[in-house]
């Protein structure tokens, strides 16, 4: 885990606490959230450049999302009548289709075909969607990708009950046909659902904690994150019936790379840029969210600066208070040392798939799914 150096730490201190004693106390006059380049931070890149964070997506994801599709559409439409538009607006607003892909892949990298694991990269894609319906409950956001949420545009209710049936036709549609395979898919969804569900009640606790260790957020996001990304790479593996060694090196991989997902997209979260992430400028700021790069920063800081840090990330964060956070973040390094964090995670996971004879092809898309993962910009 790399961490920002002790030395700039300490020549950011001084600097940072007089611009922090400045903001923490008053409100701008307007109270709007100034540019991304105002704050000293370019949308779309942290400090010195480390957040240039661009790729496209990999072939493997548009073959798994057009495999998926009509099988997903389907299970969809299984829904009752009164849930079935809900969902269907949530998944017209589309995605990168990242879990599905995996466990097709996890099937054809032991030999498989991609149509073994299609029950498994739906049932995934169920859950991964049934967690997006609820957290833009949670953190009452509008937009998603663009388009608005379900719970605005149909009401808090119907969303809750649309992820509710989501989860649930997850599990029904693994255990329709109850192999020994499929049973244990489904205990492994359903373990996963349990960890990203726990992952996500702490990361609620954390917005009311004065302080969160590195350590607390790194098991926090790995429940909250990488315990669904490790279903998703190792559930076509297990619906083809793989040895456990193959099965565990591949959740090993999904584990890491869900790690370094989160990292990139809590720096996206700050340092993204609106009219590509679809959220504004330090979107995480606002909602009082303590993230990697938050909790990197706040990672040793003197007591009175972290108690003064701590006041301002919990109130209704001004023009100036935003901007103030931004130059904490930019003299501890905090953008770089969180790329840093996702980029070791991803040669762990690089690693975890060495571990074990996998099929060459699969293998090295499930590498450029890695690579994607922490070079997007959305």
């Amino acid at each position: 885990m790399t961490s920002p150096s002790t030395a700039r730490r300490a020549a950011g201190d001084g600097e940072t606490r007089t611009q922090l004693e400045a903001t923490s106390g008053a409100d701008a006059a307007d109270g709007a959230v100034p540019s991304a380049e105002a704050d000293g931070a370019p949308a779309g890149a942290g400090p010195d450049g480390a957040g240039q964070l661009v790729a496209s997506p990999p072939e493997a994801l548009e073959r798994a999302a057009a495999l998926v599709a009509p099988a997903l559409e389907a299970a969809v439409a299984r829904l009752c009548p009164e849930l079935a538009p809900v969902v269907e607006h949530h998944m017209q607003a589309g995605g990168k289709r990242v879990r599905a892909a995996l466990a097709v892949l996890s099937a054809e990298a032991v030999g498989a075909p991609p149509e073994e694991a299609l029950v498994g990269a739906v049932a995934v894609e169920l859950v991964h969607n049934f967690s997006l319906i609820h957290d833009d409950v949670v953190d009452g956001d509008t937009e998603r990708r663009h388009r608005r949420t379900v719970w605005i545009e149909f009401g808090l209710g119907p969303a809750v009950v649309a992820g509710d049936a989501l989860a649930a036709l997850a599990t029904e549609l693994l255990l329709e046909d109850p192999t020994p395979p499929r049973v244990r898919a489904a205990l492994c969804l359903t373990r996963a659902t349990a960890a990203m569900i726990a992952g996500q009640a702490q990361d609620m606790a954390f917005e009311r904690r004065q302080q969160v260790s590195v350590e607390d957020c790194r098991a926090m996001e790995a429940a909250k994150t990488g315990a669904l990304l490790a279903c998703a790479s190792s559930i076509g593996a297990i619906l083809a019936g793989a040895a456990d060694p193959v099965v565990e090196a591949l959740a090993d991989y999904g584990n890491h790379l869900g790690m370094s997902f989160q990292a990139v997209d809590d720096v996206l979260g700050i340092w993204g840029r609106p009219e590509v992430t679809g959220k504004p400028v330090g979107s995480d700021l606002l909602a009082h969210k303590k993230t990697l790069p938050i909790v990197l920063a706040m990672d040793g800081l003197p007591a009175g600066l972290l108690r003064r840090v701590s006041a301002l990330l919990a109130g209704d964060l001004s023009a100036g208070g935003v901007a103030a956070v931004f130059e904490l973040l930019e003299h501890q390094g905090a953008c770089a040392a969180a790329l840093d964090f996702a980029l070791e995670h991803r040669e762990q996971a690089l690693a975890a798939l060495r571990r074990v004879p996998l099929v060459e092809g699969p293998a090295a898309e499930l590498a450029a799914v890695a690579r994607y993962v922490t070079e997007r910009d959305r």
